[in-house]
C-alpha cells in the first residue's frame, strides 16, 4: 500500500469527459465507501466543477478500474486523461491544489474550501486514516502560509467576478436586467454576490428546496426572490441572465424548455452560464438563435486577465511548496522510525532495570556501595555495548556500512588506516 492521488482536470479532460466521471455531492458517501472497500485503505474524493481526485491509500491501478466500474465506463476509454501520482508526488499535488497553483484560475481561493469539505466528508464516512489525515493537514497549513506569505491570490478573476462582466458585454447594464440563479451552493452565492451589487431589476434564487434559496435571498436583499426548480418552465423567459451550479446528475434545462422560453421572449437574447459538473442546461440549448450559452470550459480565456500579474508571486509560491513538500517527506520518515526509537529506548531500560535489581540485592546482602556501583556501572556498559560489538566482530558484507554508523552515533573518530582496514 502507498500514497497516490488519481485524477482528470481542465487540462487533462474536456467537459464531456469530467461530467461522466464527477462525484455528486449525494452520491459522494457511497462512492468513498464502496472505493474503501474495494480499492483503497484510506479515500478521500474531491470533485468539482473543474477536477475529480481521488486521494488513496493503495494501488493506483485498482483504483482507476474502480472509478471505471464505478461510472459503468472501459478502463481503456478514460485512462488517457487520467494522471496519477506516487507519493511524494501525490504530496506536492495536494499543495499545489490547495493553493490554487493548478486551478484553471491561478490563485483562486475556493478549491481549498472544497478540499476541506472532500476532508470533511471521507472523516464522517469513516474513510480517512493516518496517512491521508497526515497529508491533509500539512496540505493546509501549507495552503494558509503561502497564501500568507505571497500573494499568489492577488488580482484573481473568479468564475463569478467573469460572468458578470460577460453579462454586462453581451446585454449591456445590469441595471437593466433581470437574473436567474439556479441552485443555492457556494458557487451561486459567489455569483449572486456579484451581481447583486450590480443592482439589477431583480434577482431570482431557483432550488430545489425553498428554505434555502430564501436564506440566500435574505442575504440579497429586497429585489431578491425565492422560487422551486419545479417553477422554472413557467418563468424562465423573464429573464436576461441565468446561471447554473447544482449537483443534479441530470440537466435541469433542456433544449424543449429554452425554445418554450425563447419563443415567449419574441427572440430577445439571453445569457447562460453553466457552471455545473455534470452540465445543469443541455448542450444543444447553444443551437437555439438569441441564446448565448457558456460552460466552465468556455470561460478558460476570461479569467486568464490579472494571471501574469501573478506569475511572479506564483514563482515563490511553488519554492514554498517545494520545501514545505521536503518537510512533509522528512516528516513522514521521522513518523517512520518512531517504532524504532521506542524499541531501542525499551530495551535500554530493561537493561537498566536489569542491572539495577541485581545491585539492589547485592546491597541487601551487605556489598559495600563502591562495590556495588562499581559492578553496577560495568554491567550496564557491558550489556548496551554487547549487541553493536557483536555485529561489528562479525565482519559481514555491510561491515564498511556499519562502522560508519556506529562512528556516527557514538562520534567516535573513524579507524583509518588501523592494520585490520590494511588486510
Amino acid at each position: 500500500m502507498k500514497l497516490t492521488v488519481v485524477g482528470l482536470n481542465h487540462q487533462t479532460a474536456p467537459l464531456a469527459i469530467r461530467e461522466q466521471l464527477a462525484f455528486t455531492a449525494a452520491n459522494l458517501p457511497e462512492a468513498l465507501r464502496d472505493l474503501n472497500a474495494r480499492a483503497a485503505a484510506e479515500a478521500v474524493i474531491l470533485s468539482t466543477c473543474n477536477r475529480s481526485e481521488l486521494y488513496c491509500v493503495g494501488d493506483a491501478d485498482q483504483i482507476v478500474r474502480w472509478w471505471a466500474d464505478y461510472h459503468q465506463l472501459p478502463e481503456a476509454e478514460i485512462r488517457p486523461y487520467l494522471y496519477t501520482h506516487g507519493c511524494s508526488d501525490t504530496v506536492r499535488h495536494a499543495y499545489r491544489v490547495a493553493c490554487g497553483l493548478d486551478s484553471m484560475v491561478l490563485g483562486e481561493p475556493q478549491i481549498l474550501g472544497q478540499m476541506k469539505d472532500a476532508v470533511r466528508t471521507a472523516r464522517h464516512e469513516g474513510s480517512i486514516g493516518t496517512w491521508l489525515n497526515g497529508l491533509f493537514q500539512k496540505t493546509f497549513s501549507a495552503a494558509k502560509d503561502v497564501r500568507t506569505c505571497t500573494s499568489v491570490g492577488d488580482s484573481t478573476v473568479s468564475m463569478a467576478s467573469a460572468g458578470l462582466k460577460m453579462a454586462q458585454q453581451l446585454l449591456g447594464d445590469i441595471k437593466n436586467l433581470n437574473i436567474l440563479l439556479i441552485g443555492a451552493g457556494e458557487m451561486i452565492e459567489l455569483v449572486a454576490t456579484y451581481f447583486a451589487a450590480a443592482q439589477p431589476q431583480n434577482i431570482t434564487v431557483a432550488n430545489r428546496t425553498l428554505a434555502r434559496a430564501s436564506e440566500l435571498c435574505e442575504r440579497l436583499g429586497a429585489n431578491a426572490t425565492p422560487c422551486l426548480l419545479n417553477d422554472l418552465p413557467h418563468l424562465l423567459q423573464q429573464y436576461d441572465v441565468v446561471v447554473s451550479s447544482t449537483a443534479a446528475p441530470l440537466p435541469i434545462v433542456g433544449k424543449g424548455m429554452m425554445e418554450h422560453a425563447m419563443r415567449l421572449r419574441e427572440g430577445k437574447p439571453m445569457f447562460l452560464l453553466d457552471l455545473a459538473v455534470p452540465r445543469d442546461i443541455e448542450a444543444q440549448v447553444a443551437e437555439i438563435d438569441g441564446v448565448h450559452l457558456y460552460t466552465v470550459d468556455d470561460m478558460v480565456e476570461v479569467v486568464q486577465n490579472g494571471k501574469e500579474a501573478r506569475r511572479e508571486a506564483a514563482d515563490a509560491a511553488e519554492e514554498m511548496v517545494a520545501q514545505k513538500v521536503e518537510d512533509f517527506i522528512e516528516w513522514q520518515k521521522s513518523r517512520q522510525r518512531v517504532p524504532l526509537i521506542c524499541a531501542l529506548r525499551d530495551e535500554g531500560e530493561r537493561a537498566r532495570r536489569q542491572v539495577l535489581n541485581n545491585a539492589i540485592k547485592q546491597l541487601a546482602k551487605g556489598a559495600s556501595p563502591e562495590e556495588v556501583l562499581e559492578r553496577l556501572s560495568v554491567q550496564l556498559t557491558n550489556k548496551l555495548l554487547h549487541a553493536p560489538t557483536r555485529v561489528l566482530n562479525k565482519g559481514s558484507e555491510d561491515a564498511p556500512m556499519l562502522v560508519d554508523a556506529v562512528s556516527q552515533i557514538y562520534r567516535l573518530q573513524h579507524p583509518q588506516g588501523t592494520a585490520w582496514e590494511r588486510a
